[in-house]
């Protein structure tokens, strides 16, 4: 339990029930929770999300946030946490295993582009959750429920197979949520390696002139 004072801007009503307004929740969270949780909830928040089937739209902004934090009722020291950890948010995280892989790979020392534009072979404008762009490796988190119908296979292969002509990417790594949640250490070796081995191929390239 937290206790604190509330403003009116802090509260509304949804269903009959009086809850913190969705900025002071998140500010809150950060301010009191583990850094996976906060982070979690924050990129949530912020993101356009698929809930029952319809494309929610955010719930607060960065710069709501950034604002709320600053007002003189968040007291200091945990206003410096939180802010600390909003800068760890990415509002363009797809689910809760994109979130907790991208700060797995922020302990790391790795830092790709996120939902990382592409211009596949067949006119179409699509997205990889990570991208390490100058290697050329990709990476993709994907839930069980990806691949709840044939015709949701049939189209990640399609997807699948045009990523992988794209001059931008030399190496697409493909992990499951539990992956991410259960073996993370193993994930993050995995790029590493990858990321080393295609390096060092990129300055072979550049030295052979290819």
């Amino acid at each position: 339990m937290h206790r604190a004072r509330l403003a009116p801007e802090d509260v509304t009503n949804r269903r009959d029930l009086r809850l913190t307004a969705p900025a002071r929740t998140v500010v809150d969270l950060l301010r009191t929770e583990p850094r996976d949780e906060a982070v979690l909830a924050a990129d949530s928040a912020l993101s356009r999300r698929t809930v029952n089937g319809i494309r929610r739209a955010p719930l607060t902004t960065l710069a709501t946030l950034t604002s709320a934090l600053a007002m003189p009722k968040v007291p200091l020291r945990s206003r410096k946490t939180a802010q600390s950890l909003l800068q760890l948010v990415d509002p363009r995280a797809g689910s809760a295993a994109e979130t907790i892989a991208r700060l797995r790979m922020h302990d790391a020392d790795l830092h790709p582009q996120s939902q990382a534009e592409l211009n596949t072979p067949d006119g179409r404008r699509r997205y990889l959750d990570f991208l390490f762009r100058a290697e050329g490796l990709g990476v993709e988190i994907e839930g069980y429920a990806y691949h709840g119908t044939r015709a949701a296979h049939r189209q990640d292969i399609a997807r699948f197979n045009q990523i992988q002509q794209c001059r931008e990417v030399r190496l697409l790594l493909r992990y499951t949520a539990a992956d991410v949640f259960f073996h993370p250490a193993r994930m993050i070796e995995e790029i590493s390696t990858n990321l080393g081995r295609l390096g060092r191929r990129n300055s072979g390239d550049a030295g052979t002139g290819t």
